[in-house]
């Protein structure tokens, strides 16, 4: 990825404050006209004594809002005559805003981001019942905070308190995400292109990591140089990078990145960048010294044909399960023919022998969230892909360097190669298509350092 190219694609529109509005009326029209739907900022985490984790917004209310500030909770209420987008937030505060910097405030969540009412946060508890009053259902994440659980059951009383006096409490509770996710899963255009920078912004992060690595480096020094062109392109780790060398790369959620990358050493990477909440997840596999041994290429190219079978799989109306099959039946065959498994396909496939060497699945729902939300089964089958939802393809392979089973020479190499995959109308498009993928393209990239 050219560093022009990444340059310009900062001039990409973001979603406008009618984009937001239009997820939120989607998302009413599916709630009824009877109910009210209540959000919660997600809190703010206490990372030691007084300090806090790097403040990230729920990514229900991001999606919906695009607000990102803590402190607030969105009420969505169909039918309301005076609005129905309702953000309690907190109010300007120019003595706290000059130690945490600037708040939007009520005003700003009506101006900026197009709330057709805001009050102060503070002012929920007098404000709240009153719009719970009249609504037979009430759509909420139940068991996502315990503390906001008790105050909408305390608001949600304070209402039926008031039923000899006439008030109609809700009388009903059901789970936000059973319509929220569901429209999550379908990515918009400007949620695309999102995805798209977020993926270009990782691409460049592997290619600078394959060309830094060095024998003798420390994985943290290697997680360094990766994470530095997130910050450059005004992105952030999506999740925990994970740089594993040697054995580490065995570990499929490896995370102290603290040992020694040697030569003759594979080092996997799996690393994304997040983009105005957006994420990208790209795993890559490659050699400390820029050549891949006999063993190590062997099974390099058995995942990677193991990858190519489960994206011919990316097509609207294929099952997303049928990925899945088509990489362990590649791997499977592949593993036989190497003589790390004994026996038939068949037997080895239904028995689950392969587990031992790939015990993940090949992929998942990416978006707000690295695992995204979404249902992979309906009715108890494997759902069939459709327009617009993006996955990860990501099938591995893992020799312990304690498996007895197969000879010295496959023990410590672990491999996974990741892309992301959104389907489009006549098939699928790798939003991380441009980074070196097999081992040719990789050792051509990093002898080009």
């Amino acid at each position: 990825m050219d560093a022009r190219a990444l340059t310009a694609m900062r001039t990409l529109s973001e979603p406008s404050s009618a984009s937001f509005a239009q997820r939120r009326r989607q998302l009413m029209r599916m709630a009824g006209h009877d109910t009210i739907l209540v959000l919660p900022a997600a809190p703010e985490r206490v990372r030691s004594r007084d300090t806090h984790h790097p403040y990230r917004q729920d990514s229900d209310l991001l999606y919906l809002t695009g607000f990102p500030e803590p402190e607030a909770v969105l009420v969505l209420v169909p039918g309301r005559q005076h609005g129905e987008a309702i953000l309690f937030c907190r109010e300007r505060d120019p003595d706290r805003e000059g130690w945490d910097g600037p708040r939007c405030g009520p005003e700003g969540a009506i101006d900026r981001y197009g709330m057709d009412d805001a009050y102060p946060i503070t002012d929920i508890d007098e404000i709240l019942p009153g719009l719970l009053e009249g609504r037979s259902r009430v759509y909420y994440h139940f068991g996502r905070d315990a503390e906001f659980d008790l105050k909408l059951i305390g608001w949600v009383n304070r209402v039926r308190a008031m039923m000899r006096m006439g008030a109609q409490p809700p009388h009903e509770f059901l789970e936000l995400g059973h319509l929220l996710d569901e429209q999550r899963l379908f990515k918009s255009r400007d949620e695309l292109k999102l995805m798209q920078r977020a993926a270009d912004i990782s691409v460049r992060a592997h290619e600078v990591g394959m060309r830094a690595v060095r024998s003798g480096m420390r994985e943290y020094e290697l997680q360094a140089e990766i994470e530095r062109v997130f910050r450059m392109h005004d992105a952030v780790p999506a999740y925990g990078s994970i740089v594993g060398a040697g054995n580490n790369a065995c570990v499929l959620h490896y995370v102290a990145n603290n040992a020694v990358a040697n030569d003759g050493d594979l080092v996997l990477v799996d690393a994304g960048a997040e983009y105005r909440g957006y994420a990208s997840d790209i795993t890559r596999t490659f050699p400390v010294n820029g050549r891949f041994s006999k063993e190590q290429r062997a099974l390099h190219d058995l995942v990677s044909a193991a990858q190519s079978a489960a994206l011919a799989q990316a097509c609207p109306g294929v099952a997303y399960e049928a990925g899945h099959i088509a990489a362990v039946h590649t791997l499977t065959e592949g593993l036989l023919k190497l003589g790390l498994l004994k026996g038939s396909l068949e037997n080895n496939v239904s028995a689950g022998h392969y587990k031992r060497f790939y015990r993940h699945k090949t992929g998942h729902w990416l978006g707000l969230d690295v695992h995204d939300v979404g249902e992979y089964r309906i009715d108890g089958q494997s759902r069939l892909l459709e327009p617009g939802m993006v996955f990860t393809i990501e099938p591995g392979l893992y020799i312990g360097p304690e498996e007895k089973s197969v000879h010295a020479k496959w023990r410590g190499i672990g491999i996974r190669i990741e892309d992301d995959v959104v389907i489009t109308a006549d098939g699928h498009r790798v939003l991380t298509g441009k980074l070196a993928r097999n081992a040719d393209e990789i050792e051509a990239l990093m002898g080009a350092a």
